[in-house]
């Protein structure tokens, strides 16, 4: 890919001075619009509210700078990016510029017969295709999805399977207190429709997730239950090595200490509302650049190495939590991840949300290996 201008081509370069990752996957959020109104939306899309949709034009201007600062790939969100009057033109342009991967996250809901052979037709070797699915059931999934959202995405993951495009899906299943259980029958569900694989991710506490009354983080007893089931049943250990991932699992596999420090801003977030943040995962505001649609992306980049360098600088001293001293993972996991920290906290500086279950399964992990 060519760079496109002076400007664009010296984003990487000014990020790597400045001790940064150079941006490399970029996620574009085209619509705050949705078709459905989750009660766990981490953007609270699909309220009168919700700012609606970016311009077609802007948005090719927006990803032909990112291409010139040799951004690798990109990941079309929303609300439901399918909502968007020209989402088949938005797929077929940043198809056409060769990254090496272009992911759509979608609830599939939306896709009929025409629509998979929209996606079939864009011929895109990086093409993945993430789709919401939170439970093996209707109950469980409708609960957060509203009433027939199960089987809308069922009825859109199959066409996506009969167009040949089963081994591009990745479900991406949230982690709550009551769907956590039907994680290994939703990998049996994958596994028997063609799909690729399965990414579950915990209930961060943040837009209307934050609400209680609805859904809440599973207890650590379910993790724990869901460990012993993968050490005693062979079938959900075959099954999860071949289309699974889930941290809580990867907490107990892998106990071997690694070199943590927070890459945010290799993966941005862009808003609808042209507000761009380091990652997907760290919507401080303090540090985000506003007005990127207007000032462009590369400028926009640029002003935001100062923001980003002192997130850069937090992420190093979060090594030093006072809960971390005598954790028996804090070689592993050094607090955790500094977004999840502020999104359910509104504090950089803590653990995050997830800390005590990773403890109780690092300090079970350290038994067995004792007695082993």
């Amino acid at each position: 890919m060519e760079p496109m201008d002076k400007e664009s081509e010296s984003v990487g370069w000014a990020f790597r001075a400045a001790g940064l990752a150079a941006p490399e996957v970029m996620t574009f959020s085209v619509t705050g619009s949705c078709n459905v109104r989750c009660v766990h939306c981490w953007v609270g899309a699909g309220t009168p509210r919700s700012f609606g949709h970016v311009s077609t034009k802007t948005l090719f201007r927006i990803v032909d700078e990112f291409v010139g600062m040799g951004g690798r790939g990109v990941r079309i969100t929303g609300g439901e990016p399918l909502c968007h009057p020209d989402w088949r033109e938005i797929l077929q342009y940043v198809s056409g510029k060769q990254f090496e991967t272009v992911m759509l996250q979608t609830n599939a809901m939306l896709i009929g017969d025409r629509e998979a052979r929209v996606l079939r037709a864009l011929n895109c070797p990086g093409l993945a295709l993430q789709v919401s699915l939170d439970g093996a059931t209707a109950a469980t999934h409708d609960y957060v999805r509203g009433t027939g959202a199960y089987a809308g995405v069922m009825a859109g993951l199959q066409r996506l399977v009969d167009g040949g495009l089963g081994r591009t899906v990745s479900l991406a299943f949230t982690e709550m207190r009551h769907n956590i259980s039907e994680f290994p029958e939703l990998l049996e569900r994958a596994d028997s429709m063609g799909i690729g694989s399965v990414v579950a991710g915990t209930l961060v506490a943040f837009g209307r997730g934050a609400d209680e009354r609805f859904v809440v983080p599973p207890l650590s007893g379910q993790y724990l239950e869901l460990m012993q089931r993968y050490e005693s049943d062979a079938r959900f250990r075959e099954l999860y090595a071949r289309i699974g991932r889930m941290a809580a699992l990867e907490w107990r596999l892998d106990g071997e200490a690694r070199d943590i420090g927070c890459t945010f801003a290799a993966h941005p977030y862009l808003t609808p509302a042209g507000r761009l943040y380091p990652c997907l995962m760290c919507q401080a505001d303090d540090y985000a650049v506003d007005g990127v649609l207007d000032k462009g992306l590369a400028q926009s980049m640029i002003e935001g190495i100062s923001l980003w360098s002192a997130l850069a600088e937090i992420s190093r001293r979060r090594r030093g939590i006072p809960e971390c001293r005598n954790c028996p993972g804090k070689l592993v996991c050094a607090g955790g991840c500094m977004g999840r920290a502020w999104g359910s906290c509104g504090d950089l500086t803590v653990v995050d949300d997830r800390c005590g279950i990773r403890r109780i399964l690092y300090q079970r992990f350290k038994s067995a290996t004792s007695e082993d």
